[in-house]
């Protein structure tokens, strides 16, 4: 999944406001003590707190 250049440096957590990181088909979260993983589905991130996966 290759997002846009420049789209993933607009981006951060909606929990913590960290950056993100992409990762597979997943945007993590750098916060140190948030990490949430935030799916991507047909290359649209979907950034809710609910569909984030916590980390393991």
């Amino acid at each position: 999944m290759a997002l846009e250049a420049g789209f993933l440096e607009i981006l951060a957590c909606p929990a913590c406001h960290a950056p993100l990181k992409e990762q597979d088909t997943e945007l993590i979260c750098t916060g140190p003590d948030c990490g949430l993983a935030y799916p991507v589905r047909d290359g649209i991130p979907v950034l809710l707190v609910d569909e984030a996966r916590r980390p393991a």
